[in-house]
């Protein structure tokens, strides 16, 4: 027997542990898919940065030919009107390149977004049932929505804020420094530096507050989430003030945090200003001089004033900006951490396709456990004849649904194997293995959506015809037509609007339209009344004609006709075989038959003394 690797469980989110330099290698192959849109939409901006920089220039010329000598009117005529077009031109082209930049990179970065929350949605799913059992809906939700609107952000204020400011930066300097006194240079570089350096060091700093904040901010949504989701539990104890209470202290703290968000900003702001200020006033302070001097045109200090104001205007904005992006890739890396979580059940790399024939079921020799140091299952080994039912009873814990989430291949067995007519369901694809199965649970969740909608779910596509003779077999078509919006009636989330034998009805509907090999009875009826459970079972009877079917029981009256019947005690098959064989051996079985008969005694005669 070929032996498959035991495979690590998950491992929790390190949202923490990426660094933004990581965060931005997750994100870049994404985007250079349209690598050609992006090489375009640089371009188009450092044009729209060149013509930028091209107005104050034009500007200088046209002040500096204003100043004509007197009797030369003709200069006054032609050379300004020139220079006012190309003042006109330069304008218009900023805006041009930098419209054209942002239709370029538009479906570069709606793509990226799109591709990416699809890529996390997939990545989701295909973790193993493990993950999904401690995970926490409300803060996971808000992390995704968070992560897909921080990657437009990023993009957004990477290239449409950052580089330009930069690009801008460097020209100017250029420009300074082959045209004017050196300190004029020395000046803006100085203030440069001081004001990237202390605008970073600040927002690094202030970043934790920013975590916190999301911390906080998802806590506080999965705990308004649990309660909305358990109302009717909620309204049963009347807690309604002892769980507002504890949103509310999942909104005081964080209201904690963002206040000291904010104070710190305003101290990240102040200190800005400062530079610019100090940085301006030395500038036109040396223009002016210059202009005094001789050595400097009116037109030159308008050029230089011009210049700062250009390069300051959006500096003013770099604070605000880069913590936008910082806040960006704190949003991100818990996105990413999602796509990193390992998947526990993936397929093998020849995985091939089941195609089930008669869909013998073999569990051989097969043990389990959720946790390490706790065994579910021990050496658990039948056989399900193709085409037969197969039951399975117990005591609670014994191990009954595992056998179910292990044939669905939810999780791996450590030890044994599970085999569908002699292929090992670890070298099976796993969306074939699943085609090949239907279950009928004994808690049926519904989505929030139509009766149509939830019995189509069992084959996605399928006609109208399909889904009402679906119904029909389930006995529950003349229900539906009796509701004023028949099969397009909603059933509320988790399916609340129909009861609990309505519900196991479309259950069971969506089960026959998917129309498997393979049938599973979770303890379909069990929570049902008597009189709903008999109608119910005869349905089942009949759907699992000429299937292969394992039926999980509490209720041994279920099973009583079932051609092999299984007895789990702690995680090991104790008894095996027919009903009247089992009740002949006088064991365990013969046991829980005759606690279930006197208790079924008694209820009948208290009924009738009612």
């Amino acid at each position: 027997m070929r032996r498959y690797p035991a495979v690590p469980a998950d491992t929790p989110a390190a949202a923490a542990s990426r660094g933004d330099f990581a965060t931005l290698q997750t994100l870049l192959p994404y985007l250079w898919v349209y690598k050609w849109r992006v090489l375009l939409a640089l371009l188009c901006l450092l044009g729209a940065k060149l013509a930028n920089v091209g107005v104050p220039l034009v500007l200088k010329q046209l002040v500096d030919a204003m100043s004509v000598a007197p009797g030369q009117p003709q200069a006054l005529l032609v050379l300004p009107l020139g220079i006012l077009v190309a003042y006109g031109a330069l304008r218009l082209s900023t805006t041009v390149f930098t419209e054209l930049r942002e239709f370029l990179f538009a479906r570069v970065t709606q793509r990226a977004v799109r591709t990416i929350a699809l890529k996390v949605f997939r990545h989701l799913h295909a973790l193993s049932l493990r993950f999904h059992l401690n995970r926490q809906t409300g803060g996971m939700t808000r992390d995704i929505e968070r992560g897909t609107r921080g990657v437009g952000a990023l993009i957004s204020y990477t290239l449409f804020n950052i580089l330009p400011t930069l690009v801008e930066i460097a020209l100017v300097l250029g420009y300074l420094v082959t045209h004017y006194d050196i300190w004029f240079s020395v000046i803006t570089a100085v203030a440069l530096l001081l004001y990237i350096a202390f605008t970073v060091t600040v927002t690094d700093w202030r970043t934790h507050f920013r975590r916190t904040m999301n911390d906080l901010d998802s806590k506080a949504n999965t705990k308004a989430i649990d309660s909305l989701i358990n109302y009717e539990t909620v309204k049963y104890f009347g807690n309604e003030d002892y769980e507002a209470q504890r949103y509310d202290e999942g909104l005081k703290r964080y209201e904690t945090a963002a206040v000291k968000s904010q104070t710190s900003l305003s101290l990240l702001n102040t200190g800005q200003s400062l530079i610019i200020a100090a940085a301006v006033t030395l500038i036109l302070w040396r223009a002016t001089q210059g202009v005094i001097d001789g050595k400097m045109t009116l037109g030159d200090l308008v050029l230089v004033n011009a210049f700062m104001i250009q390069l300051y205007i959006p500096l003013n904005f770099l604070g605000v900006i880069y913590r936008e992006i910082k806040q960006s890739l704190a949003d991100m890396e818990r996105l990413f951490a999602l796509l990193g979580q390992h998947r526990e059940i993936a397929d093998a790399p020849q995985a091939r396709v089941l195609a089930p024939r008669g869909a013998e079921v073999r569990f051989a020799h097969v043990e389990f456990s959720y946790e390490a140091k706790r065994q579910i299952l021990f050496d658990v080994d039948f056989t399900i004849a193709a085409g037969t039912t197969t039951a399975v009873v117990g005591h609670s814990g014994s191990g009954k649904s595992t056998l179910a989430r292990l044939l669905f291949r939810f999780y791996e067995v450590n030890g044994g194997a599970i085999s569908i007519d002699g292929a090992d369901v670890r070298a099976v694809t796993q969306a074939s293995l699943r085609g090949a199965i239907g279950i009928v649970p004994q808690d049926t969740v519904l989505f929030n959506d139509t009766i149509e909608y939830n019995i189509g779910y069992g084959k996605p596509g399928a006609s109208k015809d399909d889904i009402v003779a679906a119904a029909k077999a389930a006995s529950i078509h003349d229900f539906i037509e009796s509701l004023p919006d028949g099969y397009a009636s909603m059933v509320g989330e988790r399916g609340l609007k129909l009861s609990g034998g309505e519900k196991q009805r479309v259950a069971i509907a969506r089960t026959l339209l998917k129309n498997p090999a393979i049938l599973i009875f979770d303890e379909a009826t069990s929570a049902l009344d008597s009189k709903a459970e008999q109608a119910i079972q005869a349905q089942l009877r009949e759907i699992a004609k000429n299937r292969t079917t394992l039926v999980i029981a509490h209720r041994l009256s279920t099973v009583a006709d079932a051609e092999q019947i299984l007895v789990l005690e702690h995680g090991r098959i104790v008894e095996r075989g027919s009903h009247l064989a089992l009740l002949a051996a006088d064991g365990l079985y013969a046991q829980m038959w005759q606690r279930q008969q006197a208790r079924q005694d008694e209820e009948l005669g208290d009924a009738e003394a009612a």
